[in-house]
């Protein structure tokens, strides 16, 4: 299962569900938020034990960060994984309560 080419994944945006999912093996890895007005709050990132350190996490992060920023939201960065994703990739930064305020 490790040479999944992880970029040809697709990060699904579920707004009734208010997550984002990477679906693989019928197993879905998920990214939730809370969105207040025009701030997007992490508050969790699953990925399934026998998908951890393949990069499926991080690409869900990406994927979502990029959403957000497309979409004009601040992102609040709850969740410990999110966060440290956006300390590692100071190009969110400007988006991100907390930096630079």
């Amino acid at each position: 299962m490790s040479n999944i080419d992880v970029n040809a994944l697709e990060t699904i945006h579920n707004p009734d569900a208010s997550r984002f999912e990477i679906t693989l093996d019928g197993t879905t890895a998920v990214s939730e938020y809370r969105l207040t007005g025009k701030t997007i709050i992490f508050t969790h990132t699953d990925v399934p034990t026998k998908f951890e350190g393949m990069g499926i996490g991080s690409k869900l992060t990406k994927d979502s960060l990029d959403y957000a920023v497309a979409q004009g939201w601040r992102i609040e960065p709850q969740c410990p994984f999110v966060a440290s994703y956006i300390q590692r990739h100071p190009e969110y930064q400007p988006h991100t309560r907390g930096y630079g305020e």
